[in-house]
């Protein structure tokens, strides 16, 4: 890891949060796989799509963590059962109103949005900008995708 000029021992505390953020990742993306699959009524075609659209994404955003945290040189987590144990997410179950699964994900991005700024904030203690840059964008994504998540909310008051 000298090429990286990073001091290991704070790099160890970044992959932790890394390991947490993947680990919200796929949960979040099974989430929107079980939305995707489930959703009913009369807007089925606009979020049947739309979770599609986001849960690709997801899956980009997965193995760009994995990556990130091999570059640092470690191993990523993956297996799901240690998953469980380090998410912040919770599962969900596929009988939800349209309404119920956006409001749903709307909750988890903000879990997921305060475990990046912790990832950011860990990454930065360690001079990991490479880190912060990656992490730094998937926040403005996701900041962007609930706004507009909350905006078809309203639609519906």
């Amino acid at each position: 890891m000298m090429y990286l000029n990073l001091d290991e021992t704070k790099t160890k505390e970044t992959v932790k949060q890394l390991d947490i953020l993947l680990a919200d990742y796929h949960l979040y993306y099974q989430k929107l796989r079980n939305f995707h699959w489930n959703v009913e009524g009369k807007n089925f075609f606009d979020l049947h799509e739309k979770f599609e659209e986001m849960y690709d994404d997801a899956k980009i955003k997965i193995d760009e963590i994995a990556e990130r945290i091999l570059t640092l040189r470690m191993n990523p987590v993956s297996n799901f059962s240690e998953y469980l144990k380090l998410t912040n997410l919770e599962e969900s179950n596929a009988n939800l109103q349209d309404y119920q699964m956006v409001e749903t994900l709307l909750e988890d991005h903000g879990k997921i949005i305060s475990q990046m700024r912790k990832v950011v904030s860990t990454a930065d203690k360690g001079g990991d900008e490479g880190t912060i840059d990656l992490v730094g964008a998937y926040i403005r994504e996701l900041e962007k995708s609930s706004w507009m998540l909350e905006v078809w909310l309203k639609k519906l008051s």
